[in-house]
């Protein structure tokens, strides 16, 4: 592969991906890296990126709304098929492959919260859905780094699904099953029990109000600048990992889900903001204090995510950015996921008070994503950028602050 003509036959379409920032030499590096790990070319790209979760804090597996986005971090592979059915693939920064016989999709507890399992389980729920699975090689590299907060598992799931059906089935498979093969080899196969807006969002593109109630899923694309409106839209890494907090995210939707069972429901999906408030004097003591927090806040945060949709459809900004401070303190308070109880550290809740001190009146402020660790995600208006990024990253180390596009699209196979 020339991938110097790849390149600029497929620049315009690079070029939206990646927010105008060229990629040819990431993209080179890692054709050159293919070459020396399998000694032949590879037949083509594929790239699932990373998301933002703009509203929406753990209502996906309620069956909720969350606002999210798709950004211009992604994980990409240079693939090409092999002649037997083994997954031979090479992650940038590990020593040594990860090597899969697809003769075997049994689930490995062993490989619970692995690469292994993710290949695996993509692999096992292709089959299942009758897709054509094989062998192939594969380079990867990622700027979704692990633990960032922007799904990076997720991204490469959805890269996953991807090149299976690049190489295999003629690019056939609809983005939402894309999103839910993903999901499934996340929940059965890694062992993590996620909900969709993860994969739906690095599957799909763009920015998208997503209703986890229908199914289909309803996913509606909204289209805003905000930079035109003079915002740069950052994340922020305030530390902490979040591979060590399974436990801590699996006790979200078990505790929801506890209230909705108490309420008749399988899932908070169809409990209203009034019905729940009517019921906590019987619910006291029946389920814990903090399941009912947590279930408040889904059923207020699944509404915000709506209300913020709208606001961006009329194109007004100051009810947005009131929606995403709503969003953090709900989550603060109500959901309780911003620290880890076992440390006295806590990254996030110091990130969002001085983001908070810094935009109070101009900005917005939020967590991002499942928690505990990772990410705050901020609205920041360009004249308070510089000092915005200064004084973040002399706290939370060079760096840590990234200012992020909406991609247009999600994954694609770039040949």
């Amino acid at each position: 592969m020339d991938v110097r003509a790849w390149y600029d036959r497929n620049r315009a379409r690079l070029d939206a991906l990646y927010a105008g920032q060229d990629q040819f030499g990431r993209y080179s590096a890692l054709a050159e890296a293919f070459r020396g790990h399998f000694n032949r070319e590879p037949e083509a790209f594929v790239s699932a990126p990373g998301r933002a979760e703009v509203v929406g804090n753990h209502t996906d597996h309620q069956n909720g709304k969350v606002l999210a986005a798709a950004v211009n971090l992604d994980t990409i592979a240079a693939v090409a098929p092999r002649d037997d059915d083994r997954v031979v693939l090479y992650s940038e920064g590990f020593p040594t492959a990860f090597e899969v016989d697809l003769g075997d999709l049994s689930v490995h507890g062993d490989e619970a919260e692995t690469t292994f399992a993710l290949i695996r389980g993509v692999a096992a729920r292709l089959a299942q859905l009758n897709y054509r699975i094989g062998g192939f090689d594969a380079c990867v590299t990622s700027t979704v780094f692990k633990g960032s907060g922007l799904s990076s598992s997720a991204a490469f799931e959805v890269m996953l699904v991807g090149a299976f059906d690049a190489l295999f089935n003629g690019w056939v498979i609809d983005h939402q099953e894309n999103a839910r093969i993903s999901q499934y080899a996340e929940n059965v196969y890694f062992g993590k029990p996620s909900g969709l807006m993860d994969q739906m969002a690095s599957a799909v593109g763009g920015l998208s109000i997503q209703d986890f109630g229908k199914n289909p899923t309803d996913v509606e694309a909204i289209r805003y600048d905000f930079g035109a409106k003079g915002f740069a839209v950052c994340v922020v890494s305030a530390g902490g990992e979040h591979g060590n907090l399974t436990d801590a995210y699996a006790a979200i939707p078990a505790e929801m889900k506890a209230v909705a069972r108490e309420m008749g429901q399988e899932l908070l999906q169809n409990v209203t903001p009034e019905a729940l408030f009517e019921a906590i004097p019987r619910l006291k003591n029946v389920v814990s204090d903090r399941s009912i927090l947590r279930a408040l806040h889904f059923v207020d945060d699944t509404r915000r995510a709506q209300d913020a949709a709208d606001a961006l459809k009329r194109d007004d900004l100051p009810a947005f950015l009131d929606i995403i401070i709503r969003t953090c303190n709900s989550s603060w308070e109500l959901l309780q996921n911003l620290n880890v109880a076992t440390s006295s550290n806590q990254e996030i809740p110091l990130a969002l008070e001085m983001s908070r001190r810094m935009l109070e009146g101009r900005g917005a402020w939020r967590n991002h994503g499942g928690g505990f660790a990772g990410t705050i995600l901020a609205f920041v208006p360009f004249d308070l950028l510089d000092k915005y990024r200064a004084t973040m990253d002399s706290v939370f180390g060079k760096g840590a602050t990234t200012v992020l596009a909406i991609r247009p699209e999600g994954v694609v196979w770039v040949k």
